[in-house]
């Protein structure tokens, strides 16, 4: 049986890339059929990463069954996982946030959480001497994977390595990682396509304070005039989006990749008092710049409280 190697809901780069790099591990290293997918469609960056690498955009899967065997990548949280995920026989979590729990297996399996950036990172150190094996294109969505994860090394989630195997990849690539991470970026700033209701689910997370449920969306972006030019709509789609999705409060975070600040937009008081006990913010229109907040992992949840 072919094992389906796939990451979170609203796919980043790291969570499609690493999909696609495991399942190449997983066939042309351990002999074991092994197929990635995705659990909806990419963002704007992690399709111009697989098209720029050669790779055909995963199929797109909305559930699992008891017949499935499946490998975790890019998230251990149930939330984000399909709905039946524990129904599925899954056999390996390889991971790198906090550990969320409601996984329940069929037997011990290996799992996998390491303190770094990038799950990239963690899988190329888990191949060992087998990296050498790989070949430009997984290469490249490795680096891929890296430079998006730290935002080309100005996340605070950075280790030095992080940025170590990306300048290793870099080189055997012959790439020059500020050009190509420009280009990566800039592919991420594209919005102009999608809906608000598009915008607010494109890169979040579901997450619980106490006891109000938040989807705490980031849009990283090298352009940030071009979504909050957008604010009053985005505001508006907001309750909607909530309601539909069953959580109590969308939050969107427009991080600005060059300046290294975050934009919070402040629809009514319970983002007003979350933003001011939560960032020390000085809150007093629809919305707060927040210096130095770039990474929702070690910034934005941590932080969080009402």
């Amino acid at each position: 049986m072919t094992i389906k190697v796939f990451g979170h809901k609203a796919p980043d780069t790291d969570s499609t890339g690493s999909a696609l790099i495991w399942a190449w591990y997983l066939n042309e290293v351990k002999n074991t059929k092994a197929e990635a997918k995705l659990l909806g469609e990419p963002n704007t960056e992690a399709a111009f990463v697989i098209e720029r690498w050669g790779f055909d955009k995963p199929e797109i899967i909305s559930d699992v069954s008891a017949d499935d065997k499946v490998i975790i990548v890019d998230t251990n949280n149930p939330a984000e996982l399909p709905d039946s995920i524990n129904d599925a026989d899954v056999l390996e979590v390889i991971d790198h946030h906090l550990l969320a729990g409601g996984l329940t297996t069929r037997s011990p399996i290996t799992f996998t959480i390491r303190p770094l950036a990038c799950v990239a990172t963690v899988m190329y150190d888990l191949m060992g001497d087998d990296a050498v094996q790989m070949p430009d294109p997984i290469k490249g969505l490795m680096l891929s994977c890296i430079l998006s994860d730290t935002l080309e090394f100005r996340s605070p989630t950075t280790t030095a390595h992080d940025k170590a195997v990306a300048e290793t990849l870099a080189s055997a690539l012959g790439l020059d990682i500020p050009s190509y991470a420009a280009e990566m970026f800039e592919a991420k700033s594209d919005v102009s396509a999608f809906s608000d209701a598009e915008l607010l689910r494109m890169d979040s997370k579901e997450y619980e304070v106490a006891g109000t449920k938040f989807r705490v969306s980031v849009l990283e972006t090298t352009s940030p005039a071009t979504v909050l030019d957008r604010k009053a709509s985005l505001i508006e789609s907001m309750a909607a989006v909530a309601q539909e999705d069953g959580v109590d409060q969308v939050l969107l975070f427009v991080v600005d990749i060059l300046n290294e600040e975050a934009t919070l937009l402040v629809p009514n008081d319970l983002v007003k008092s979350l933003a001011e006990k939560s960032f020390s913010a000085d809150v007093s229109g629809d919305s707060v710049v927040l210096p130095g907040v770039v990474s929702r992992k070690k910034q934005i949840i941590p932080n969080l409280a009402l």
